[in-house]
């Protein structure tokens, strides 16, 4: 396979940083800023089979200070090259749409900090000759984040890839505080608690007994099949959205029994239907 190397560059405002994020979530080894006099030296990593890159996305803009005089030539290099893929990838807006960003963000445009609908126009002049040479044009205006990475998974995801969103459950207990960062939370305080079985009590939601004294309650059984049923509705969601990390929360009073079994079936469950889970329990050990 020919490695492929895609250069980003654009309008500032235009979704560059976005579109880095993508192409990283793509598999593409990712460096932004690049100085243009580095790429060549950067494409030998190409060469160098050591290094496993065989897909790299590169970011260069106009803060650069070499980058509109040095990147034709440099451009040129890497087309007259028949081992390597280059593509150019310019990212453009609307002056409106820029504008918007710019006040939102409120951060200063890179050429300067007078007026931004002058600034926006100087940038777009001077980066004519780059747009010139690109193979690939998107204006962002109308995409949204959700958007542009749809398009942009569509356009340069490698052929057959499907990428996967990595979903993190964590379990932990009640007492101890809800995980800050959960973006879904299953409350399990009202199964069977087998801390009130004194052969239990010492043991965790990680060893056989326990796990079998949960598998004897119907409720247990039917709580994590509804919450398996969930997950595997809103993940192709997530996943559509472009959400790369789900973190599903399961908590009991303390952390230590139910909601250890309940995280790892639910973990192993979607293992099995093949997403990128992992299970980690947080109050296990207290």
């Amino acid at each position: 396979m020919i490695p492929q190397l895609i250069i980003i560059t654009g309008l500032s405002g235009a979704g560059m940083s976005s579109a880095m994020n993508v192409f990283e979530d793509l598999g593409y080894f990712c460096v932004d800023n690049l100085p243009v006099q580095l790429i060549p030296s950067f494409v030998h990593l190409f060469e160098r089979r050591e290094s496993g890159i065989t897909r790299a996305a590169l970011g260069v803009n106009i803060r650069e200070g070499e980058f509109l005089q040095s990147f034709p030539q440099v451009y040129a290099q890497l087309r007259g090259r028949d081992d390597i893929e280059t593509t150019v990838l310019f990212m453009e807006a609307s002056d409106a749409a820029l504008h918007r960003r710019y006040s939102e963000t409120r951060r200063p445009h890179p050429l300067g900090e007078g007026r931004v609908l002058e600034a926006i126009g100087a940038e777009r002049r001077k980066l004519e000759p780059i747009r010139a040479l690109a193979d690939v044009v998107i204006d962002t205006s109308d995409h949204t984040v959700h958007t542009l990475r749809a398009w942009l998974k569509n356009r340069f995801a490698p052929e057959n890839a499907e990428v996967k969103t990595d979903i993190t459950i964590i379990s932990f207990g009640f007492k101890y505080g809800v995980p800050l960062d959960a973006d879904l939370l299953f409350d399990v305080r009202f199964l069977p608690n087998p801390h009130f079985v004194p052969e239990l009590k010492d043991l965790t939601g990680n060893d056989q007994p326990v796990i079998e004294y949960l598998d004897k309650s119907e409720e247990a059984r039917e709580t994590i099949g509804r919450f398996c049923e969930l997950l595997d509705y809103l993940m192709p969601l997530y996943q559509r959205e472009g959400k790369s990390y789900v973190t599903v929360a399961v908590g009991c009073t303390g952390g230590r029994h139910r909601s250890v079994a309940v995280a790892n079936a639910i973990g192993k469950h979607l293992n099995r239907n093949e997403q990128h889970a992992r299970v980690t329990h947080r109050d296990v050990k207290k």
